[in-house]
């Protein structure tokens, strides 16, 4: 059973009713965060039930030494882990003496939660009695600035609803916190300074090893009914605490609220020495404009987010919700202001993958901002990549590879590999093809070829470099075979001939080839530079291109496919409809040699070559790969339903697309994969929305032209989407009987629509 607690709307997710089991869920569900730091959705007050704690900050991070049973040659030095940054988001509460926690108290009614993806904010409400009687209502709201990235603004009320009570807020900043996720219990943090100035309160501390220095600070209001009042503060301080202490009486009836605007403000951006200046500035933004003005200045920010990122679903909720949560989720957690961070598989929601950049920005999340921003940020993700080629060149070094071959990171902070499973280290090197598909994506949506000459060229003379000298003569087979790899499929480890991995090598090695000539001839000068830079001949493009014409790849001619790899064959081929159910999911019930010596299948592998490289295959042979395969999907990876979702669409397969589709929309909000509790699934929320708009708005390029093939799942009644296509807002709307296409100004656009050639206008819509 999935979970199924969330209520469905479609501008919000609601939560009802308290369930202690549910905790930590919820908190991974309700995390807010705004592309510069992020938090999971911890209750203000005090709980002492099962709570993951975690306030996280971008780029901010810890070389956790490497915990390996058996050294290897090779194995990185560390893994590199998002670090649960210094608390500033706890109130505590005391009610005639009385702390209010929620795993106390007597009872506990009305509980609703509301992350409002409208506007941007996290609320909360609920009445509860304490165990001496006193009968509370209390009501929370908080938001993490998107104006002001360093800021956050808390709004907490209490009621006292049957007798007059006196009541204690105890705002604090905490840097004496751990991670849930750490290899040898290390100290992560060092703290420098606890001080506090009239009604603010700072504490400076900085990573140790990594020396990232952050000051969290607090400042506070309050408010009796809705009027200012002052209060005089006590102090409660340690060497890595400090709480200031309000007390007021508060008769029935009365609201008592406070304001707590706080943040932090790091040596990312700022000098190290002057921090705390830095901080005051902030605190003083918030305090000026208030809680309402900072509130009001989201909403306009998110509206304008929503603007140009929004798609509609007509009359499925479910599906609605769905897919404005995982839009949510990417804003909150990269909006592509900072070309120094990048997006990591859990976001700001948990500390599983270290909150580090995996292949799943190139392959999954640079469609999105490309389309829903601008092409800048898109431009950013792949400098991302270029600025680390160094570094991807000192990977490949390490490993034994030569002359400037490029290996990128499977997990990296900086560029450095800091992934420790040998499997995967040493062996996905898929991973290394995704950083060239990402600039083929984006020179071919863009129509901006000059990021090629600038930069991208270079990394694909690395990479290329890196699979020739990856590949091996074969003697016998008189092709080139890439021998022990793991493929996309990670439950298969140490194969031979991955379909996809040689098929990408292949088409990498040719596409440099065809981009150095296409610079030799048309950007003489950039050449010239890149040629002394690199050393990059004649020769050694020859070399490329005999290697990729004699590229092994697996072929069973008694089926007609491509083979995952050399032995999939040889597997006892049980279809997962007839595993029993109770086996499931197998990761978590199967030991890993069962599992590597079953055919099951985590995500997408031969067929996200289909997917990658759609232009290469017929319809036909898609639909002979995707019949052989999918049978064998277990789907336990958060990145393979979209894949599947939009072959499933080009094969008009659209109610398994649709099925697809939802499973991948809701993976967290449902907790398909029973783990929601450890974070949320970010990177492939981006799959989300390619499998709307590649899956049912077959949005593609095709001849230098937008193109769409739309289809729709029986169960909606229409739905729309935008993009910005070269500076031009095209929007498309589906409905059971028509297509309608509109551009947002600017100049005439001629696009292909079921293969036939339009021209569209901002004049008016084009039906179709």
């Amino acid at each position: 059973m999935n979970q199924d607690y969330i209520i469905p709307a479609p501008w919000a997710v609601i939560e009802e009713g308290f369930e202690k089991e549910r905790v930590k869920s919820s908190e991974s569900l309700f995390s807010i965060g705004n592309g510069a730091m992020g938090q999971r959705a911890n209750f203000e007050e005090e709980y002492s039930g099962k709570t993951f704690q975690g306030s996280y900050i971008g780029g901010v991070y810890y070389p956790d030494k490497t915990r390996v049973g058996w050294w290897k040659n090779g194995y990185p030095e560390y893994f590199a882990k998002v670090l649960n940054a210094p608390s500033w988001i706890g109130i505590k509460v005391t009610v005639d003496g009385e702390s209010l926690d929620l795993n106390t108290v007597k009872t506990v009614s009305k509980f609703r939660r509301e992350l409002n993806m409208k506007e941007g904010w996290l609320g909360r409400s609920f009445e509860t009695e304490l165990q001496n009687g006193t009968q509370l209502k209390v009501k929370a709201k908080r938001f993490l600035s998107l104006e002001h990235d360093e800021l956050g603004a808390i709004h907490y009320e209490v009621t006292p609803l049957n007798k007059d009570v006196s009541i204690s807020y105890e705002p604090y900043l905490d840097s004496g916190i751990t991670n849930e996720d750490t290899n040898w219990d290390d100290k992560f943090w060092n703290t420098l300074d606890v001080e506090e100035d009239g009604n603010k309160a700072y504490i400076t501390a900085h990573t140790m090893k990594t020396m990232f220095y952050v000051c969290t600070a607090m400042s506070n209001t309050f408010t009796v009914d809705g009027k200012e009042i002052s209060l005089t503060l006590k102090t409660n301080k340690t060497e890595t605490y400090i709480g200031h202490v309000y007390e007021t009486d508060i008769r029935e009836g009365e609201t008592f609220a406070i304001q707590k605007y706080a943040g932090y403000i790091t040596s990312f951006n700022h000098d190290k020495d002057e921090l705390k200046q830095a901080a005051e500035a902030v605190l003083d933004t918030a305090l000026e404009t208030g809680f309402e003005g900072l509130l009001n200045k989201q909403k306009e920010d998110w509206a304008a987010i929503w603007s140009m990122a929004d798609i509609v679903i007509e009359g499925d909720v479910k599906a609605q919700q769905g897919i404005r949560f995982n839009i949510f989720q990417l804003n909150q957690t990269y909006l592509g202001k900072d070309a120094r961070l990048n997006i990591g598989p859990k976001g700001f929601t948990g500390e599983k993958y270290g909150g580090s950049t995996y292949w799943d920005t190139e392959a999954y999340c640079l469609p999105f901002y490309m389309a829903t921003k601008d092409q800048q940020v898109a431009r950013n993700l792949l400098t991302y990549r270029y600025n680390h080629l160094e570094k991807a060149i000192e990977n490949a070094e390490k490993l034994g590879f030569k002359n400037g071959a490029a290996l990128y990171p499977m997990v990296t902070m900086n560029g450095e590999e800091c992934h420790n499973e040998w499997e995967i280290t040493f062996e996905e090197i898929h991973r290394n093809g995704a950083m060239i598909f990402a600039i083929r994506d984006y020179v071919n949506f863009t129509g901006d070829f000059s990021y090629v000459p600038e930069k991208g060229l270079e990394v694909m003379i690395g990479v290329a470099r890196f699979w020739k000298q990856r590949a091996t003569w074969s003697s016998t087979k008189e092709q080139f075979v890439i021998l022990g790899v793991t493929g996309p499929n990670e439950y298969e480890n140490n194969v031979n001939n991955n379909f996809y991995t040689n098929y990408l090598a292949k088409w990498c090695l040719n596409y440099a080839v065809e981009n150095a000539k296409k610079v030799s001839k048309e950007f003489a000068s950039d050449y010239k530079r890149i040629v002394e830079a690199t050393g990059i001949s004649n020769e050694e493009l020859n070399s490329w291109t005999e290697v990729a014409e004699k590229m092994y790849l697996p072929f069973s001619e008694e089926n007609g496919v491509y083979l995952q790899q050399d032995g999939f064959l040889d597997k006892e081929l049980v279809t997962v409809a007839d595993l029993d159910k109770a086996e499931r999911p197998i990761n978590q019930k199967w030991s890993w040699d069962r599992i590597l010596r079953s055919p099951y299948i985590k995500q997408a592998d031969t067929l996200q070559g289909f997917y990658v490289f759609e232009d290469d295959f017929s319809q036909d042979e898609l639909k002979k790969h995707f019949d052989f395969y999918e049978p064998f999907t277990v789907h336990e990876s958060s990145l393979s339903p979209c894949v599947h979702s939009i072959q499933a669409a080009k094969l008009d397969q659209m109610d398994q697309a649709y099925a697809f589709y939802l499973r991948t929309a809701r993976l967290d909000l449902d907790d398909y994969n029973k783990e929601v509790h450890e974070g949320l699934h970010i990177t492939s929320m981006a799959g989300t929305w390619l499998s709307i708009v590649a899956g049912f708005g077959g949005m593609r390029i095709k001849n230098d032209k937008l193109s769409f093939a739309p289809k729709m799942p029986k169960a909606w009644d229409g739905f729309s989407f935008k993009l910005n296509f070269r500076n031009q807002i095209v929007k498309v709307a589906v409905s059971k009987d028509k297509y309608t296409f509109s551009l947002d100004g600017g100049d005439d656009l001629d696009i292909l629509v079921d293969g036939k050639e339009i021209t569209i206008s901002a004049d008016e819509p084009t039906e179709v």
